[in-house]
């Protein structure tokens, strides 16, 4: 009764007190354990359930199993697996059998699941729905869907839960036509009729693969659906851009009677991004106020600074970050970058040094923007100071960004010689941007050959980049080189014509 109360501490009082236990008595509370996925304390009744000298049994086997695979402790599994094959356990109890393959599936241990589930006398959909699932956590959506052929070549059906797990990998993958294909067979079988999670899941399918317009059609030929389905859905317009849709379905769930939680009003605070929709954004706000639910959620204080900032609203932004009760990196990410963007570049600069000064460690998001920053406001030694520390202090790998933004900062103020040194200690040449950067500074100070230099660079990792061909043509241009000009534009028409296409100057082109 204490068990199934969830009173595990009250449980184990009772059991204790008893004159007697056995293997009956013990399972009961390391079941209750394993349940409640408090793998340590179930083992912990294991080793005193042994130290009374009762032997563990197959239900013992079978419960301990899921507590070593809910903490991922795959030696304690490799243990009793061993224990449980020295006993021969496994001939005749396909329930232990399908307990081996989920903890070692569980735990990330993929190859020895299936090599688990292939030696088994026996299996049914459980053993391959729990692989099949532990393929979909590790993000290997083919595997699943190659596993699923093998269980129905052996004459196996899929159920409800066997799907859900299949609708994941299709998602993970974006397998729009295979997703399609299961939805079929979903609705032959007639299993949506009474399963909401199965509903839930086919939304989160078509959602992941883009296709919103068949999410919703699902949606609305459920007979039932929850605030998941509907989270889904506006999660999905949300992300691809798509802000009045999110707004028109939470609109709908609130006319069937579905109060929105923290993760609509998450998404939805997106979808106002999306849309440069502060007033709407505020209005969001001030609900989320009235309901006191910026207390203990960091995610959706985040989301209502990113939303300000991404609106422009930025003393809002800073309002909001300065009260909430917790504050991470991404709350200050979401703020700097909003500076950032609105050019406001002092700012940039104090963030960063307010957020060092609370002890939070910069990503490389926020060193791109301090760079960045560093760089259109002349900040020489300042920006040198702050790459030498994204290394040194913070241990974090410079990319292209990083790079980018100090041959901007050191081409913008002249130094090309520094610019060009960047360059050659990068780790890889093949950085667009880096060549676009000095190729900006080159048409700048009306540096011809490094300019010349910089463009072979650039068109030998991108030989499609217009942007480098505008920009050579207008340094010879500058310098009165007309028939040097007119040469590159010839090769730019070349390059068009081998691309069977044409190209836009990328956006940032200081040429």
């Amino acid at each position: 009764m204490y068990v199934k109360c969830g009173a595990l501490g009250r449980a184990q009082e009772v059991l204790k007190q008893l004159p007697a236990r056995d293997a009956v008595s013990w399972n009961a509370l390391i079941a209750g354990y394993a349940e409640q996925c408090k793998g340590e304390e179930a083992l912990a009744c294991f080793d005193l359930m042994q130290q009374e000298g009762i032997s563990p049994d197959r239900v013992t086997f079978t419960c301990i199993l899921k507590a070593c695979a809910s903490i991922g402790a795959i030696d304690k599994g490799k243990y009793f697996h061993d224990e449980i094959r020295r006993q021969g356990l496994l001939k005749h109890d396909i329930v232990l059998g399908n307990a081996l393959v989920d903890m070692y599936a569980r735990c990330g241990a993929l190859s020895k699941s299936a090599e688990v589930l292939d030696e088994l006398p026996h299996q049914n959909v459980i053993s391959w729905s729990a692989l099949i699932d532990g393929y979909v956590q590790k993000g290997r959506g083919q595997d699943a869907l190659h596993c699923l052929e093998r269980m129905q070549a052996k004459g196996l059906s899929p159920d409800a839960v066997t799907y859900i797990s299949v609708l994941k990998a299709c998602g993970v993958i974006g397998a729009l036509d295979k997703g399609e294909q299961i939805h079929d067979e979903i609705s032959r079988q007639g299993l949506l009729e009474n399963s909401l999670v199965l509903g839930n899941a086919l939304i989160d399918m078509y959602v992941k693969c883009g296709a919103l317009v068949k999410a919703q059609a699902v949606l609305q030929g459920l007979t039932v659906h929850d605030v998941i389905s509907w989270n889904t859905l506006i999660a999905g317009y949300a992300q691809q851009g798509q802000g009045e849709e999110a707004f028109k379905c939470l609109r709908a769930m609130q006319q069937k009677g579905i109060s929105p939680v923290e993760v609509t009003y998450t998404c939805i605070l997106k979808a106002c991004s999306t849309l440069g929709a502060a007033d709407k954004g505020e209005a969001i706000h001030d609900e989320i106020l009235r309901q006191g639910l910026l207390k203990n959620n960091v995610v959706l204080g985040n989301a209502l600074v990113d939303m300000y900032a991404k609106c422009g609203a930025l003393e809002k932004a800073q309002q909001v970050l300065d009260e909430l009760p917790i504050r991470d990196l991404i709350s200050w990410n979401a703020l700097i970058t909003g500076y950032a963007q609105r050019g406001q570049f002092h700012n940039v600069l104090r963030c960063f040094r307010v957020m060092e000064h609370k002890g939070i460690f910069p990503d490389a998001i926020t060193f791109s923007c301090v760079l960045n920053a560093c760089s259109h406001s002349g900040l020489i030694e300042e920006g040198e100071i702050y790459f030498s520390n994204i290394t040194s202090k913070y241990g974090i790998i410079p990319n292209s960004e990083h790079y980018t933004c100090m041959v901007d900062l050191f081409g913008r103020a002249g130094h090309l010689d520094k610019a060009v040194a960047v360059i050659q200690r990068m780790p890889s040449t093949d950085y667009p941007s880096v060549w676009s950067a000095l190729l900006g500074s080159c048409r700048k100070w009306g540096d011809v050959d490094l300019g010349r230099w910089a463009f072979d660079h650039a068109i030998q990792v991108d030989g499609n980049d217009s942007a480098a061909y505008v920009c050579m043509a207008n340094i010879y241009a500058a310098a009165g080189r007309q028939d040097d000009a007119e040469n590159i534009e010839l090769m730019r028409a070349e390059s068009s014509r081998k691309f069977s296409g044409s190209c836009s100057v990328p956006k940032g082109s200081t040429c």
